[in-house]
C-alpha cells in the first residue's frame, strides 16, 4: 500500500518539489518547478491490461519500466502551449503512472487506481524542432529517478 511522500530537490539547478498522495479511488502525483499544479492529467489503462517493471536502462542506470501500450491519457485542467509540451507532458504522465503502478505491484483487475498527474516544468531555454534536448532529458531522468527512489521508499 503506498503512501503519502514528498520531496523537494534540486534538478539541472531548478527547485523541482514532488508529492505523492493516495487516496481510495486515485492517486494524485504532483511534479512542479513553478510551485503551482500546471496540466493536470488522468492516467489509466483498461483493468485487463498487464505491466511488467521490466524496462530499458538509460545512460544514468535508471531502468524505466515500459508504459502499456493499452494507457489512456486524459486531460483534466489546464493546458500546453505548444504541441511540443503536450508531448513532453504527456510524456511525463505515462511514465510516472507507469512507476506508481509497478511499485503497488498491481495486479489486472477493476481495483488498479488511476494515476492523476499535475506537471508544471519550468520551460526550456533551448528550442528543439524534433525531440527534446538535452536539458528536457536530464530533467525528466532526475524525476523519474527521485520518483522511483520515493515510491521505492513509500511502497
Amino acid at each position: 500500500m503506498l503512501n503519502s511522500s514528498q520531496a523537494c530537490i534540486e534538478i539541472n539547478g531548478i527547485q523541482t518539489d514532488l508529492l505523492i498522495q493516495p487516496f481510495a479511488d486515485r492517486i494524485f502525483v504532483q511534479v512542479t518547478q513553478l510551485g503551482k499544479v500546471g496540466n493536470l492529467v488522468q492516467v489509466s489503462i483498461p483493468s485487463t491490461a498487464l505491466l511488467t517493471s521490466s524496462g530499458v536502462s538509460n545512460s544514468s542506470g535508471l531502468a524505466l519500466p515500459t508504459p502499456p501500450a493499452a494507457i489512456q491519457l486524459t486531460p483534466l485542467f489546464g493546458s500546453a502551449s505548444s504541441e511540443h509540451l503536450r508531448s513532453l507532458h504527456s510524456l511525463y504522465a505515462a511514465q510516472i503512472a507507469t512507476l506508481v503502478w509497478c511499485a503497488e505491484g498491481q495486479a489486472p483487475g477493476p481495483d488498479r487506481r488511476s494515476v492523476i498527474v499535475g506537471i508544471a516544468l519550468r520551460p526550456s531555454m533551448q528550442t528543439v524542432e524534433e525531440g527534446f534536448d538535452g536539458h528536457e532529458r536530464k530533467t525528466f531522468q532526475g524525476i523519474m529517478q527521485a520518483l522511483a527512489n520515493m515510491l521505492n521508499r513509500v511502497a
